[in-house]
Protein backbone atom coordinates (compact mmCIF):
# COMPACT_ATOMS: atom_id res chain seq x y z
CA UNK A 1 0.00 0.00 0.00
CA UNK A 2 1.70 3.17 -1.25
CA UNK A 3 -0.79 5.57 0.37
CA UNK A 4 -2.72 5.35 3.62
CA UNK A 5 -4.97 8.21 2.50
CA UNK A 6 -5.26 9.48 -1.05
CA UNK A 7 -7.55 12.04 -2.63
CA UNK A 8 -7.43 13.40 -6.15
CA UNK A 9 -9.45 16.40 -7.31
CA UNK A 10 -11.95 15.81 -4.50
CA UNK A 11 -14.97 18.10 -4.48
CA UNK A 12 -18.01 18.27 -2.24
CA UNK A 13 -20.95 20.53 -3.00
CA UNK A 14 -23.89 21.24 -0.72
CA UNK A 15 -27.21 22.44 -2.07
CA UNK A 16 -29.06 25.21 -0.26
CA UNK A 17 -32.84 25.06 -0.76
CA UNK A 18 -34.80 28.08 -1.83
CA UNK A 19 -36.31 30.18 0.92
CA UNK A 20 -37.72 33.65 1.66
CA UNK A 21 -37.65 34.69 -1.96
CA UNK A 22 -34.12 33.39 -2.56
CA UNK A 23 -33.46 30.84 -5.32
CA UNK A 24 -31.72 27.53 -4.54
CA UNK A 25 -27.94 27.75 -4.53
CA UNK A 26 -24.84 25.62 -4.13
CA UNK A 27 -21.90 25.85 -1.77
CA UNK A 28 -18.63 24.10 -2.60
CA UNK A 29 -17.08 23.01 0.70
CA UNK A 30 -14.19 21.16 -0.97
CA UNK A 31 -12.75 22.34 -4.27
CA UNK A 32 -10.25 20.03 -5.96
CA UNK A 33 -8.51 18.68 -2.85
CA UNK A 34 -5.53 16.43 -3.65
CA UNK A 35 -3.63 14.78 -0.78
CA UNK A 36 -1.33 11.79 -0.38
CA UNK A 37 -0.66 10.61 3.19
CA UNK A 38 1.94 7.88 3.50
CA UNK A 39 1.66 4.87 5.83
CA UNK A 40 3.31 5.63 9.17
CA UNK A 41 2.81 9.40 8.95
CA UNK A 42 1.37 11.65 11.62
CA UNK A 43 -0.30 14.09 9.27
CA UNK A 44 -1.83 17.41 10.32
CA UNK A 45 -4.80 19.12 8.68
CA UNK A 46 -5.00 22.81 9.54
CA UNK A 47 -7.57 25.40 8.60
CA UNK A 48 -9.96 28.02 10.02
CA UNK A 49 -13.60 27.26 10.72
CA UNK A 50 -15.44 26.77 7.45
CA UNK A 51 -12.30 25.80 5.54
CA UNK A 52 -13.58 22.29 4.78
CA UNK A 53 -11.72 20.20 7.40
CA UNK A 54 -14.80 18.59 8.92
CA UNK A 55 -16.27 17.81 5.51
CA UNK A 56 -13.01 16.16 4.45
CA UNK A 57 -12.80 14.09 7.64
CA UNK A 58 -16.40 12.91 7.22
CA UNK A 59 -15.71 11.79 3.66
CA UNK A 60 -12.54 9.94 4.67
CA UNK A 61 -14.47 8.22 7.49
CA UNK A 62 -17.25 7.16 5.07
CA UNK A 63 -19.83 9.36 6.80
CA UNK A 64 -20.36 11.57 3.75
CA UNK A 65 -20.19 10.93 0.01
CA UNK A 66 -17.90 13.02 -2.19
CA UNK A 67 -19.52 14.88 -5.05
CA UNK A 68 -16.67 13.98 -7.39
CA UNK A 69 -13.04 12.92 -7.36
CA UNK A 70 -11.05 9.97 -6.02
CA UNK A 71 -10.96 9.14 -2.30
CA UNK A 72 -9.08 6.10 -0.96
CA UNK A 73 -8.25 5.02 2.59
CA UNK A 74 -5.97 2.00 3.09
CA UNK A 75 -6.06 1.56 -0.68
CA UNK A 76 -9.85 1.15 -0.66
CA UNK A 77 -12.43 3.39 -2.30
CA UNK A 78 -14.53 5.03 0.44
CA UNK A 79 -17.72 4.74 -1.62
CA UNK A 80 -17.45 1.26 -3.18
CA UNK A 81 -15.61 -0.35 -0.24
CA UNK A 82 -17.00 1.62 2.70
CA UNK A 83 -17.54 -1.45 4.92
CA UNK A 84 -13.96 -2.63 4.45
CA UNK A 85 -12.68 0.90 5.12
CA UNK A 86 -14.60 1.06 8.41
CA UNK A 87 -12.96 -2.15 9.60
CA UNK A 88 -9.56 -0.47 9.29
CA UNK A 89 -10.17 2.99 10.79
CA UNK A 90 -11.27 4.71 13.97
CA UNK A 91 -12.07 8.30 14.89
CA UNK A 92 -12.02 10.42 18.05
CA UNK A 93 -13.27 14.01 18.27
CA UNK A 94 -12.54 16.55 20.97
CA UNK A 95 -15.52 17.37 23.17
CA UNK A 96 -17.62 14.50 21.80
CA UNK A 97 -20.20 12.70 23.98
CA UNK A 98 -18.48 9.98 25.97
CA UNK A 99 -21.12 7.26 25.72
CA UNK A 100 -23.56 5.86 28.26
CA UNK A 101 -23.32 7.71 31.56
CA UNK A 102 -24.36 4.77 33.74
CA UNK A 103 -21.56 2.54 32.42
CA UNK A 104 -18.10 2.50 33.96
CA UNK A 105 -14.96 3.27 31.97
CA UNK A 106 -14.16 -0.43 31.57
CA UNK A 107 -17.72 -1.32 30.58
CA UNK A 108 -17.94 1.51 28.05
CA UNK A 109 -14.70 0.52 26.34
CA UNK A 110 -15.85 -3.11 26.21
CA UNK A 111 -19.11 -2.07 24.49
CA UNK A 112 -17.16 -0.28 21.75
CA UNK A 113 -14.79 -3.23 21.37
CA UNK A 114 -17.77 -5.45 20.58
CA UNK A 115 -18.91 -3.07 17.83
CA UNK A 116 -15.51 -3.70 16.21
CA UNK A 117 -15.82 -7.47 16.57
CA UNK A 118 -13.08 -8.06 19.16
CA UNK A 119 -13.39 -11.15 21.32
CA UNK A 120 -14.12 -10.40 24.97
CA UNK A 121 -10.81 -11.89 26.11
CA UNK A 122 -8.76 -9.85 23.65
CA UNK A 123 -10.80 -6.70 24.31
CA UNK A 124 -10.47 -6.84 28.11
CA UNK A 125 -6.76 -7.57 27.86
CA UNK A 126 -6.21 -4.48 25.69
CA UNK A 127 -8.55 -2.34 27.78
CA UNK A 128 -6.86 -3.20 31.08
CA UNK A 129 -3.39 -2.62 29.60
CA UNK A 130 -4.30 0.76 28.12
CA UNK A 131 -6.26 1.94 31.17
CA UNK A 132 -3.15 1.28 33.27
CA UNK A 133 -0.86 2.83 30.65
CA UNK A 134 -2.87 6.04 30.54
CA UNK A 135 -3.38 6.44 34.28
CA UNK A 136 -7.04 5.41 34.62
CA UNK A 137 -6.62 2.06 36.41
CA UNK A 138 -7.94 3.29 39.76
CA UNK A 139 -10.93 4.87 38.01
CA UNK A 140 -11.82 1.89 35.78
CA UNK A 141 -14.96 1.21 37.84
CA UNK A 142 -16.12 4.85 37.89
CA UNK A 143 -19.29 5.73 36.01
CA UNK A 144 -18.78 7.99 33.01
CA UNK A 145 -21.22 10.62 34.29
CA UNK A 146 -18.88 11.19 37.23
CA UNK A 147 -15.70 11.71 35.20
CA UNK A 148 -13.93 15.02 34.66
CA UNK A 149 -13.52 16.36 31.13
CA UNK A 150 -9.89 15.30 31.05
CA UNK A 151 -10.66 11.75 32.20
CA UNK A 152 -13.42 11.42 29.60
CA UNK A 153 -11.07 12.47 26.84
CA UNK A 154 -8.45 9.98 28.03
CA UNK A 155 -11.12 7.29 27.77
CA UNK A 156 -12.09 8.47 24.28
CA UNK A 157 -8.45 8.27 23.15
CA UNK A 158 -8.20 4.72 24.50
CA UNK A 159 -11.37 3.90 22.54
CA UNK A 160 -9.64 5.09 19.39
CA UNK A 161 -6.36 3.30 20.08
CA UNK A 162 -7.64 -0.04 21.39
CA UNK A 163 -8.96 -1.36 18.06
CA UNK A 164 -5.47 -0.99 16.52
CA UNK A 165 -6.77 0.84 13.43
CA UNK A 166 -4.55 1.15 10.40
CA UNK A 167 -5.65 4.80 10.13
CA UNK A 168 -6.81 6.85 13.11
CA UNK A 169 -8.54 10.20 12.72
CA UNK A 170 -8.21 12.61 15.65
CA UNK A 171 -10.38 15.70 15.24
CA UNK A 172 -9.16 18.31 17.75
CA UNK A 173 -8.45 15.73 20.48
CA UNK A 174 -7.15 18.31 23.00
CA UNK A 175 -9.98 20.83 22.55
CA UNK A 176 -11.02 22.24 25.92
CA UNK A 177 -8.41 20.32 27.91
CA UNK A 178 -6.12 22.04 30.41
CA UNK A 179 -2.41 22.23 29.58
CA UNK A 180 -1.45 19.28 31.81
CA UNK A 181 -4.03 16.87 30.33
CA UNK A 182 -3.33 18.09 26.79
CA UNK A 183 0.37 17.35 27.25
CA UNK A 184 -0.48 13.83 28.40
CA UNK A 185 -2.77 13.37 25.40
CA UNK A 186 0.06 14.32 23.05
CA UNK A 187 2.23 11.81 24.85
CA UNK A 188 -0.40 9.09 24.27
CA UNK A 189 -0.41 9.93 20.57
CA UNK A 190 3.38 9.66 20.31
CA UNK A 191 3.43 6.35 22.20
CA UNK A 192 0.72 4.82 20.03
CA UNK A 193 2.48 5.81 16.81
CA UNK A 194 5.85 4.54 18.09
CA UNK A 195 4.43 1.09 18.89
CA UNK A 196 3.82 0.32 15.20
CA UNK A 197 5.51 2.31 12.44
CA UNK A 198 2.87 1.26 9.91
CA UNK A 199 0.10 3.12 11.73
CA UNK A 200 -1.16 6.36 10.21
CA UNK A 201 -2.76 9.23 12.10
CA UNK A 202 -4.54 12.26 10.68
CA UNK A 203 -4.82 15.10 13.19
CA UNK A 204 -6.86 18.28 13.02
CA UNK A 205 -6.14 20.93 15.63
CA UNK A 206 -6.60 24.63 16.30
CA UNK A 207 -3.35 24.67 18.26
CA UNK A 208 -0.58 25.33 15.77
CA UNK A 209 2.17 24.73 18.30
CA UNK A 210 0.67 21.26 18.80
CA UNK A 211 0.77 20.59 15.05
CA UNK A 212 4.32 21.88 14.79
CA UNK A 213 5.38 19.63 17.66
CA UNK A 214 3.60 16.42 16.60
CA UNK A 215 3.20 16.27 12.85
CA UNK A 216 5.54 14.85 10.21
CA UNK A 217 3.75 16.92 7.57
CA UNK A 218 0.84 19.35 7.58
CA UNK A 219 -1.61 20.55 4.96
CA UNK A 220 -3.14 24.01 5.25
CA UNK A 221 -6.67 24.08 3.85
CA UNK A 222 -8.54 27.31 3.21
CA UNK A 223 -11.73 28.00 1.24
CA UNK A 224 -11.99 24.29 0.43
CA UNK A 225 -8.55 24.11 -1.20
CA UNK A 226 -5.14 22.87 -0.05
CA UNK A 227 -2.93 25.95 -0.05
CA UNK A 228 0.27 24.31 1.22
CA UNK A 229 1.52 20.86 2.21
CA UNK A 230 4.96 20.03 3.62
CA UNK A 231 6.84 19.41 6.84
CA UNK A 232 6.47 22.18 9.44
CA UNK A 233 10.21 22.86 9.16
CA UNK A 234 10.06 23.24 5.38
CA UNK A 235 7.00 25.48 5.51
CA UNK A 236 8.71 27.71 8.07
CA UNK A 237 11.97 27.77 6.07
CA UNK A 238 10.08 28.75 2.90
CA UNK A 239 8.13 31.50 4.67
CA UNK A 240 8.84 34.92 3.21
CA UNK A 241 6.43 36.90 5.32
CA UNK A 242 9.01 39.30 6.74
CA UNK A 243 10.11 40.03 10.30
CA UNK A 244 7.99 38.86 13.26
CA UNK A 245 7.75 41.07 16.37
CA UNK A 246 5.90 41.09 19.67
CA UNK A 247 5.27 44.35 21.48
CA UNK A 248 3.63 45.14 24.83
CA UNK A 249 1.95 48.53 25.06
CA UNK A 250 0.41 50.52 27.89
CA UNK A 251 -2.68 52.66 27.47
CA UNK A 252 -3.37 51.82 23.84
CA UNK A 253 -6.35 49.66 22.90
CA UNK A 254 -6.47 50.66 19.25
CA UNK A 255 -2.98 49.43 18.38
CA UNK A 256 -4.23 46.43 16.40
CA UNK A 257 -6.49 48.58 14.23
CA UNK A 258 -3.64 51.00 13.63
CA UNK A 259 -1.35 48.20 12.50
CA UNK A 260 -3.97 46.52 10.33
CA UNK A 261 -4.41 49.79 8.46
CA UNK A 262 -0.71 49.83 7.59
CA UNK A 263 0.07 48.30 4.15
CA UNK A 264 2.14 45.10 4.32
CA UNK A 265 1.61 44.56 8.06
CA UNK A 266 -0.20 41.46 9.36
CA UNK A 267 -1.42 41.14 12.95
CA UNK A 268 -1.30 37.48 14.03
CA UNK A 269 -1.88 37.77 17.79
CA UNK A 270 -3.66 40.08 20.21
CA UNK A 271 -3.94 39.77 23.99
CA UNK A 272 -5.05 42.29 26.60
CA UNK A 273 -4.25 42.42 30.31
CA UNK A 274 -6.98 44.42 32.04
CA UNK A 275 -5.21 44.32 35.40
CA UNK A 276 -2.05 45.91 33.98
CA UNK A 277 -3.88 47.98 31.40
CA UNK A 278 -1.64 46.65 28.64
CA UNK A 279 -1.99 45.17 25.18
CA UNK A 280 0.37 42.64 23.59
CA UNK A 281 0.54 42.38 19.82
CA UNK A 282 2.31 39.88 17.58
CA UNK A 283 2.74 41.19 14.06
CA UNK A 284 4.73 40.72 10.88
CA UNK A 285 6.44 43.57 9.04
CA UNK A 286 7.65 43.46 5.44
CA UNK A 287 11.20 43.87 6.79
CA UNK A 288 13.08 45.33 9.76
CA UNK A 289 13.22 48.78 8.20
CA UNK A 290 9.45 49.16 8.74
CA UNK A 291 9.76 48.87 12.54
CA UNK A 292 10.47 52.57 13.34
CA UNK A 293 7.31 53.64 11.49
CA UNK A 294 5.23 51.06 13.39
CA UNK A 295 6.59 52.24 16.74
CA UNK A 296 5.98 55.86 15.77
CA UNK A 297 2.35 55.03 14.99
CA UNK A 298 1.93 53.64 18.52
CA UNK A 299 3.49 56.71 20.10
CA UNK A 300 1.43 59.11 17.99
CA UNK A 301 -1.70 57.45 19.38
CA UNK A 302 -0.54 57.97 22.95
CA UNK A 303 0.81 54.47 23.60
CA UNK A 304 3.85 53.59 25.66
CA UNK A 305 6.07 50.67 24.63
CA UNK A 306 6.71 48.40 27.62
CA UNK A 307 8.56 45.62 25.83
CA UNK A 308 9.63 44.80 22.29
CA UNK A 309 11.06 41.51 21.03
CA UNK A 310 11.79 39.87 17.71
CA UNK A 311 10.73 36.25 17.26
CA UNK A 312 11.57 33.29 15.08
CA UNK A 313 8.96 32.42 12.48
CA UNK A 314 6.51 29.75 13.67
CA UNK A 315 3.93 27.62 11.91
CA UNK A 316 1.30 30.13 13.03
CA UNK A 317 3.08 32.91 11.14
CA UNK A 318 3.07 30.71 8.03
CA UNK A 319 -0.62 30.00 8.49
CA UNK A 320 -1.48 33.70 8.87
CA UNK A 321 0.47 34.51 5.71
CA UNK A 322 -1.52 31.88 3.77
CA UNK A 323 -5.00 32.19 5.31
CA UNK A 324 -4.93 35.91 6.09
CA UNK A 325 -5.78 35.50 9.78
CA UNK A 326 -4.80 33.54 12.84
CA UNK A 327 -6.26 30.15 13.62
CA UNK A 328 -8.69 29.72 16.50
CA UNK A 329 -12.04 28.27 17.36
CA UNK A 330 -13.64 31.69 17.00
CA UNK A 331 -11.31 33.16 14.40
CA UNK A 332 -8.92 34.53 17.02
CA UNK A 333 -5.76 33.04 18.48
CA UNK A 334 -6.27 29.69 20.16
Amino acid sequence: MDSAIRTADLTRTFRKPAGRGLPPSEFRALDGVTLDVRPGELFGLLGPNGAGKTTLIKILCTLLYPTSGLVEVCGLDVVRDCERVRERINMVSGGEPSGYGLLTIREQLWVFSQLYGLTTAAALSRIDRMIAQYGLAKDAGTRINRLSTGMRQKMNLIRGFMTNPSVLFLDEPTLGLDAHIARHARGFIREWMAEDRTRTLLLTTHYLAEAQDLCDRVAIIHDGQVKACDTPANLIAAHRGGAVYEVSLAGLNGAAESLRATPGVTVSGLATDAARGSTTLRFTLPDDSALPAALQSFCSLGGKVLNLSKHQVTLEDVFVAIAGRSLGTDGENA
